[in-house]
């Protein structure tokens, strides 16, 4: 079944802030045009997309909540795929605690391309540093921004088959990043007064429902208040599975896509492969949840 994306919202965007091909406002201009409700941009690592938007203006008809996807460690005794992403919605654009969080993060991106770069460079891949900034304009360099330059280049046909080959993990071009320590992570976004949402848990890698579950409760003893139960691709038991776990754990349920713009062809704003459909009311509750933390006052319209 096949889903009208202006009967629903999308809370999870990446812009050219981070690794999108759509600048802030051209997120905004499409998610109206396709008459989505309400939105999120939640660049890696970084609020300087959320904040272009927001400092833009938003049209009337969309309503818009500021975010942020913080990549952090695994907490103790569970071993994920790679690191556990963790989205703040409504945060504060001037927390001092936040951002000083945030710069850590965007250091360590930046520290980490010429790693990637040398080691694909040993595997007779030769790039440009110079090359990867025309891609990368004013965002931070990710492993998706050296795919896009490594298909632009002819040395791959996709951004999966760069991960595949050499820049997923365990694979010849990897190299890892700092992450922020899961607890200090979820508590910077509750101090900017934002709430804490688990994303897309299903690539998490713990497909034990226990082992799932008692990792749920570590996050929630931390200070997470959500779950991204709507994801694209996840089927839909396991959507049903979060969605129960949110009203076991008094958890708020949110969604999105996840779209990147070109990078993934395949997902769509406001409806990822045309099955997916997150309802209003489910940022109705964030909102009033966001409300809360800040006595009325916060980044969202």
């Amino acid at each position: 079944m096949a889903f009208d994306p202006g009967t629903g919202i999308d809370l999870h965007l990446h812009s050219t802030a981070s690794d999108g091909t759509l600048a802030p406002a051209q997120i905004v201009h499409q998610a109206v045009r396709i008459g989505l409700k309400a939105i999120a941009i939640t660049d890696h690592d970084t609020l300087t997309g959320s904040l272009s938007a927001f400092s833009s203006g938003i049209p009337p008809s969309l309503q818009f909540l500021s975010g942020v996807e913080i990549s952090a460690a695994a907490p103790d005794g569970f071993q994920v795929k790679e690191s556990v992403h963790i989205l703040g919605y409504g945060v504060a654009f001037d927390n001092p605690r936040l951002n000083a969080l945030l710069e850590v993060l965007k250091q360590s991106r930046e520290n980490r391309t010429p790693k990637i770069f040398n080691r694909l460079n040993a595997l007779g891949i030769p790039l440009d540093m110079a090359e990867l900034a025309d891609i990368v304009g004013n965002g931070i360099a990710g492993r998706p921004h050296i795919a896009q330059l490594m298909i632009k280049k002819g040395f791959v046909a996709s951004v999966d088959e760069a991960f595949d080959l050499y820049l997923g993990k365990d694979k010849p071009a990897y190299a890892g990043k700092y992450r922020v320590p899961m607890k200090e992570a979820i508590e910077a976004i509750g101090d900017a007064g934002g709430v804490a949402v688990l994303a897309h848990p299903f690539l998490c890698g713990l497909d034990d429902a226990d082992t799932f579950e008692g990792f749920l409760r570590v996050l929630i003893s931390m200070g997470l208040k959500g779950i991204e139960a709507i994801y694209p691709g996840q089927g839909r038991e396991r959507t049903s599975w979060y969605c129960h776990l949110a009203g076991e754990h008094n958890l708020l349920i949110t969604g999105g896509t996840d779209y990147h713009g070109e990078v993934t062809p395949h997902l769509k704003m406001g409806v990822g492969d045309g099955h997916l459909h997150v309802p209003f009311v489910y940022y109705e509750k964030l909102s009033k949840a966001i409300s809360r933390n800040n006595n009325g006052r916060t980044a969202f319209r």
